[in-house]
């Protein structure tokens, strides 16, 4: 399963990496998810959890502390 490949624009200095080859994008993804899978079972840390809980809250309620 892989997904299409944008085409990517100048950053702002105007000059652009190589693109990474649809091998390496797949090797780096799955490196990637293996790495952080164990991290999806931890516990979220206090402070953490406290912002997560905000996102609740009304918007000009979170905008003002």
């Amino acid at each position: 399963m892989t997904k299409p490949v944008a085409e990517t624009k100048p950053a702002a200095g105007g000059s652009t990496a190589p693109p990474l080859s649809p091998t390496v994008r797949r090797h780096l993804g799955k490196s990637l998810r293996n790495h952080y899978a164990d991290s999806l079972t931890e516990p979220v840390g206090e402070r953490l959890e406290a912002l997560i809980g905000r996102l609740d809250e009304p918007q000009d309620r979170a905008t003002r502390s």
